[in-house]
């Protein structure tokens, strides 16, 4: 059977929510090592006004840093998805948790040959 362009864009959308869901379930469980983990092995991330991290390692780091301070409840505002080829979508959107909020400019999810989306560029800034 073969997937109509429809099909094959649902499929990418669905494996990207699955992963920023994934994401925000460690986030929000204080499990930076899961957040990290959602992220490709040589993924670089720009938080204003933090800095950039680039690597999986960075960004565990980063997100162990959150977790430590306390920081949880992460939520996406009206996050809005793009397909933009075979394999990846970006994602934006409003973000707020307990400490903290911002916007989401870029998240660039790619699905891997084992069909899960891992991030492989993320652009966020802490506004509030």
């Amino acid at each position: 059977m073969l997937l109509t362009i429809k099909d094959h864009h649902e499929t990418i959308l669905k494996a990207v929510k699955a992963g920023s869901y994934i994401w925000t379930t460690a986030f929000n469980a204080g499990d930076a090592q899961g957040c990290a983990n959602q992220y490709e092995d040589n993924a670089t991330m720009r938080a204003e006004p933090f800095g950039q991290f680039d690597g999986r390692e960075k960004l565990q780091q980063f997100w162990q840093n959150l977790v430590d301070e306390g920081d949880s409840d992460v939520a996406y505002i009206d996050p809005q998805f793009t397909i933009i080829d075979s394999s990846s979508a970006l994602l934006k959107s409003g973000w707020k948790m307990d400490k903290a909020s911002g916007v989401i400019h870029r998240e660039l999810w790619v699905v891997q040959a084992d069909g899960n989306a891992k991030l492989r560029e993320d652009y966020f800034e802490a506004t509030g």
